[in-house]
Order: structure tokens, then C-alpha cells, then sequence
């Protein structure tokens, strides 16, 4: 015997059709760039002295003050930005609010124009939207006219912890790498792990994202490369000409 309600959806394994994806892709942003940020700068700040001394202290100096400033300048700004989005969010979702409990008749109206410009025919549309509506007028609205899953809000804590967090990872490996490996060797030895790192990062985003992974990965790769080689350039130049 059939059953007449039909197969249950289980969606595409593929697809993102799960709750949380926008929190999920807050979380994937601020951590690739406070890794990639954290992986970049304070490297092109430690081989730029590198080029200038040989002593270890003003590098020692050099990236823990770049490690420590970048760490709070990046989870700063994701707080900022973040608070900004979600300040955008909630005043949209009040103003829905308040217009479905002062106008419930041209809401009902408004949405089931919205389906009908979608492609349904007037009467479907209809009643699309009454039965929208009877389930959760607010949530009908949010999704159909502004995108929005009240559930779904971005928390601004979460995004600076993430971008702190991972810059501070990021910024480790050229900042370890500098201060252990010997001096003949340490600017090469950062350059390497320098360039692998951005290679990993870029190809697990471009992964995570669905992306080409060769495109995002050699983007990365070539700024990376040219920020340490100008930051070293200029270091060498200063050291040699004895300005520093």
C-alpha cells in the first residue's frame, strides 16, 4: 500500500539546506581571514626585519607586537562588522513585526504578490501565503521578503573570538619558524612554511566553499609571496644602507 503523503525530503547531501548556515559561513569568513591575515602579515613583519638584522630580539619584538596588535585590530573589526549586520537584522525583524501586527491583511497581500512574482499563478500564491501565514507569519515574511531566518542571527562575540583565534594560529607558524630555525636559514625556512600555509588555507576555503581549488589557492599564494618578497626587500635595503 502507497503512502498517500507522499516520500519525506531528506534534501541533498550537497546543498546547504541545514539551519545554522549563516553562522556556519560567519565562522568559515573570520577564520580563513584571520588565518590567512595572521599567516601573511605578521610574516612579511618578521622577514622585513629579518632582511634588516640578523639579532633576534627586534624580531622577537617585531612579530609579538604584530601578532598581539593584529589579533585585537581583527577581532575588533569582526565585532564591529558584525554587531552592524546584526543591528541591520533585528531592526528589520521588529519592523516585520510591527507591520504584521498592525497590517496583517496587506502583509497576507504583499507575500502572496511576492510568490506570484516567483511564478505561481495568483490563486496558488494565495494560498501559499495564507498557509505560510497560519504556520509562522513572521518567519513567511523574513524568508520570502528579506532573506532572513530569525534563528539564524551572526553573534558578533563569536565572529571576533573566531578571527582572534585564528590569526593568532596563523600568525604562530612564521613567527615560531623565524625565531627557531638558524640564521642562515630562517628567512627561506618562513618563506616555505609561509607559502604551504596559504596553500592549505586556500584550498580548504575554496573546499569548504565550494570554489575552485586552484584559483582561490594560487590568488592566495601569489599576494603572499609578493608581500614577503617586498617587506624582505625593503628590510635588506634599509639594513645595507645603515638607516637601521
Amino acid at each position: 500500500m502507497s503512502d498517500s503523503a507522499g516520500p519525506a525530503f531528506s534534501g541533498h547531501p550537497h546543498e546547504p539546506h541545514v539551519e545554522g548556515l549563516a553562522a556556519r559561513l560567519n565562522w568559515l569568513r573570520a577564520g580563513v581571514l584571520g588565518a590567512n591575515d595572521g599567516i601573511v602579515s605578521v610574516a612579511a613583519i618578521v622577514v622585513g626585519v629579518a632582511g634588516a638584522t640578523a639579532s633576534v630580539a627586534p624580531i622577537l619584538t617585531a612579530g609579538v607586537a604584530g601578532l598581539v596588535g593584529g589579533a585585537i585590530s581583527m577581532a575588533l573589526g569582526e565585532y564591529v562588522s558584525v554587531s552592524s549586520q546584526a543591528d541591520s537584522q533585528r531592526s528589520l525583524i521588529a519592523k516585520e513585526q510591527r507591520e504584521l501586527r498592525e497590517m496583517p491583511e496587506e502583509e497576507l497581500a504583499e507575500l502572496a504578490g511576492l510568490y506570484e512574482q516567483r511564478g505561481l499563478s495568483p490563486e496558488t500564491a494565495l494560498s501559499v501565503a495564507r498557509e505560510l501565514t497560519a504556520h509562522d507569519a513572521l518567519a513567511a515574511h523574513l524568508s520570502a521578503e528579506l532573506n532572513i531566518d530569525e534563528t539564524d542571527l551572526v553573534s558578533p562575540w563569536q565572529a571576533a573570538g573566531a578571527s582572534a583565534l585564528a590569526f593568532t594560529l596563523g600568525a604562530l607558524l612564521p613567527f615560531l619558524t623565524i625565531l627557531l630555525v638558524p640564521a642562515p636559514a630562517r628567512v627561506p625556512a618562513t618563506f616555505a612554511v609561509v607559502l604551504l600555509a596559504l596553500v592549505l588555507t586556500g584550498a580548504v576555503s575554496a573546499w569548504i566553499g565550494g570554489a575552485r581549488i586552484w584559483r582561490a589557492t594560487v590568488r592566495v599564494v601569489i599576494g603572499g609571496a609578493i608581500a614577503l618578497a617586498a617587506t624582505f626587500a625593503i628590510g635588506s635595503l634599509l639594513g645595507t644602507s645603515g638607516v637601521v
